[in-house]
C-alpha cells in the first residue's frame, strides 16, 4: 500500500501556526513511508474563502520547505461530485429529505438548551413520507446515522475512541440550496483522492465519527485516523495571538529561519528520545505517530528563539547573507551591493554568534556596510581615549597590507597594550567604537581583517576628528 496523506486547510485567513504543524506532520509521515502528501484547499465556505488566503497557504508552505505532491485540489470545484454521492445515499435509503423550517430547528435548539443538552436534530423527518412535505420549504438531505450501540474507532494517536451512536444526530449532507456540507465533501474527496491516513487536529474527533459512517454507508475503505492534540500557550491556555497564534509569514517577518521553525514545530507534541535539534533528514527517518503525545503541547517563544539562534550559528555564511539582506535593506534603507555582500559573507562567522533572529543579525551587520555615525553616547565613551586611539592608528598605519590578518593585528595591538601598560581590552574598546559605533561587536581583529586596511584606517581617522 502506498501511503497517501493530505493537508486540507480552509483559505479563510493566514496559514496558522497550528495548521503549519499539521502540514509538517503529514509531510514527514508521507516522506517517512515514501508516500505522497496531497494538498486540498477546502474552499466551500465561499463567503470567507479568498484567493489571497490561498496564496498565503502556498507561500507559507513553500517558505517552510513543505512540498506537496500533485496539483492541489479545490474542494468547491468538486461540488457536483459531492452532490452525486448525497443522491446515491438517498437512493439507497441511507439518507432522507428533511423539510423542517427555520423556526422548527430553532425550537429544537431552545428545548435542548432548556434541558442543558447540546443542540441536535430530533429526526422528525427520518421516517416520514415526502408526501407530507409542506409547501415552500427547500429540503435538506440528511444522513441516517446509526441510532443504537456505540462506534469504536482505533486512532493512531488517541488509541480506541468510543462514542454512543445516540449522540450522533442525522447530519445534513446537502443544504436546501444544494450545497454540500463539510463532512460529506471531506469524505468524498478523501475517497476519490485515495487518502490512506488522515492526520489532523483532535478538534476533528467528533467529525471522525460522522465521516466514518459515511464511508461505511458508501462501502468505501475507511482511512486510518491520527488526531494530534492542539497547541496551547506557554501558560496552558488556548493558543492566541499573544502566545504566537499568527500566520507563518509573521514568523518569517520576525526573522526566524524556516528550518528552525520546522524543528520547533516538530518537537511540539512529538519526540525522539532526548533529541532537541533534529535535521530534516533525521526527522524523515524517525517520524511516526507512535511518539506523538496525547496532551496539548505548549508554544514557547523563548524556546523557539533560542533554537533559532542555534540554527543561525550553525548556518552557512552565504546562506545567512542571502537571508539577512532583505532585513538590512528594509530597516536601514541601504542597498547591499556585491562588494558589501562579499564583506558580509567574510564577516558572518563573528556576526552570527550573538544573533537569535535575522532582525538581530541585520542590526549587527549594518556597520560592515556603512561607516558608523558616532552618536553622543559613543562619543562620550570615546573622547577620553582619543590619545590612545591615535597611538593605535600610528601603529596600524605601519602594518603592511600583506600582514593585515587577524593574528598579526592582534599581535600589533598586544604590543601597543604592553607599551602603554594596559590590558588588551582597554585597547580594543576605543578601537571597537571607532570601527562599529558600538560597545559590543565581534572581535575587533576580525572586523579589521574583513574591512581591510583602508576602510579600517578611514574609520579610525573619522573618530579622531572628534575634539580631544
Amino acid at each position: 500500500m502506498t501511503v497517501i496523506v493530505r493537508f486540507a486547510p480552509s483559505p479563510t485567513g493566514y496559514l496558522h501556526i497550528g495548521s503549519a504543524r499539521t502540514a509538517l506532520f503529514n509531510w514527514l509521515f508521507a516522506r517517512h513511508h515514501k508516500g505522497k502528501m496531497l494538498l486540498r484547499i477546502e474552499d466551500t465556505d465561499r463567503a470567507r474563502s479568498t484567493e489571497a488566503a490561498v496564496e498565503a497557504i502556498y507561500k507559507g508552505l513553500e517558505w517552510l520547505g513543505i512540498a506537496w505532491d500533485e496539483t492541489p485540489v479545490h474542494q468547491f470545484a468538486r461540488k457536483e461530485r459531492h452532490q452525486e454521492v448525497a443522491y446515491e445515499l438517498l437512493s439507497k435509503g441511507l439518507a432522507y429529505r428533511c423539510y423542517c423550517s427555520v423556526e422548527e430547528l430553532e425550537a429544537m435548539r431552545e428545548e435542548a438548551r432548556a434541558k442543558n443538552l447540546p443542540p441536535r436534530y430530533d429526526g422528525r423527518w427520518r421516517d416520514r413520507s415526502p408526501e407530507e412535505a409542506p409547501e415552500g420549504i427547500a429540503p435538506v438531505i440528511r444522513f441516517k446515522s446509526p441510532q443504537n450501540g456505540d462506534t469504536v474507532i482505533h486512532d493512531l494517536v488517541q488509541g480506541d475512541v468510543r462514542v454512543s451512536n445516540a449522540q450522533l444526530d442525522d447530519m445534513v449532507l446537502l443544504r436546501g440550496d444544494g450545497n454540500p456540507t463539510f463532512n460529506l465533501s471531506v469524505v468524498v474527496d478523501d475517497h476519490d483522492m485515495g487518502i490512506t491516513h488522515i492526520i489532523r487536529g483532535d478538534d476533528h474527533l467528533t467529525n471522525m465519527f460522522r465521516q466514518f459512517h459515511i464511508f461505511k454507508a458508501m462501502e468505501w475503505e475507511t482511512p486510518h485516523y491520527g488526531h494530534i492534540p492542539l497547541i496551547h500557550g506557554a501558560d496552558g491556555a488556548k493558543l492566541s495571538k499573544r502566545h504566537g497564534a499568527m500566520g507563518v509569514e509573521a514568523y518569517q517577518e520576525m526573522g526566524f529561519l524556516p528550518e528552525a521553525l520546522r524543528n520547533y514545530l516538530l518537537r511540539l507534541g512529538w519526540s525522539h528520545g532526548d533529541a532537541e535539534v533534529i535535521s530534516t533528514d533525521q526527522a524523515i527517518e524517525w517520524f511516526d505517530l507512535d511518539h506523538v503525545g496525547k496532551s496539548p503541547s505548549r508554544f514557547d517563544f523563548v524556546k523557539l528563539t533560542s533554537l533559532n539562534g542555534h540554527y543561525i550559528r550553525e548556518a552557512d555564511n552565504l546562506y545567512l547573507v542571502d537571508k539577512v539582506i532583505p532585513f538590512i535593506e528594509k530597516k536601514s534603507g541601504l542597498t547591499v551591493t556585491a562588494e558589501a555582500k562579499d564583506i558580509l559573507q567574510r564577516g558572518m562567522t563573528g556576526l552570527k554568534q550573538r544573533a537569535k533572529t535575522l532582525i538581530e543579525l541585520a542590526d549587527n551587520c549594518v556597520f560592515y556596510i556603512q561607516a558608523p555615525v558616532l552618536e553622543a553616547e559613543a562619543q562620550a565613551l570615546l573622547i577620553p581615549d582619543l590619545s590612545l586611539l591615535k597611538i593605535i592608528e600610528n601603529r596600524l598605519s605601519l602594518t603592511h597590507e600583506t600582514e593585515w590578518t587577524e593574528a598579526h593585528l592582534e599581535e600589533e595591538m598586544r604590543a601597543v597594550a604592553d607599551a602603554q601598560g594596559l590590558k588588551l581590552g582597554k585597547i580594543a574598546q576605543p578601537l571597537r567604537l571607532a570601527l562599529t559605533g558600538k560597545t559590543v561587536s565581534p572581535s575587533v581583529f576580525e572586523i579589521m581583517h574583513v574591512l581591510g586596511k583602508e576602510k579600517s584606517l578611514n574609520r579610525i581617522s573619522t573618530a579622531l576628528s572628534l575634539s580631544i
